[in-house]
């Protein structure tokens, strides 16, 4: 049940970066000019102000080092390369087990 519902999430996140692809180059057609919504504007996109909460909570740990080099790349970084990677790890956690072939267990 746990690997149906890890592949479940893996396909919707696969269809969400599909859908922020053709999002990107759309307003790449449009505006003639190569146009990628970074992780930060989809989240502003979705929940204004997210980012500026999420900020102090993570800043403490590791001495900062969570927030600033960690968190920020992230941010920085196209959001369908994000949620493509995600559903990745996603499809790829609950992918069926291979049958075992002979008496090897």
């Amino acid at each position: 049940m746990i690997r149906f519902f890890l592949r479940f999430l893996g396909l919707f996140c696969l269809a969400a970066a599909f859908i922020l692809v053709i999002y990107d180059g759309l307003k790449s057609i449009a505006g003639d000019r190569a146009a990628v919504t970074n992780m930060r504007m989809l989240s502003d996109i979705i929940n204004a102000g997210a980012v500026g909460r999420l900020e102090p909570l993570l800043k403490p740990y590791a001495h900062g080092l969570l927030w600033d080099p960690v968190m920020l790349t992230i941010l920085s970084l196209p959001s369908w390369a994000v949620i493509g990677a995600l559903a990745a790890v996603l499809m790829l956690l609950g992918r069926k087990r291979k049958p075992l072939i002979g008496y090897a267990r």
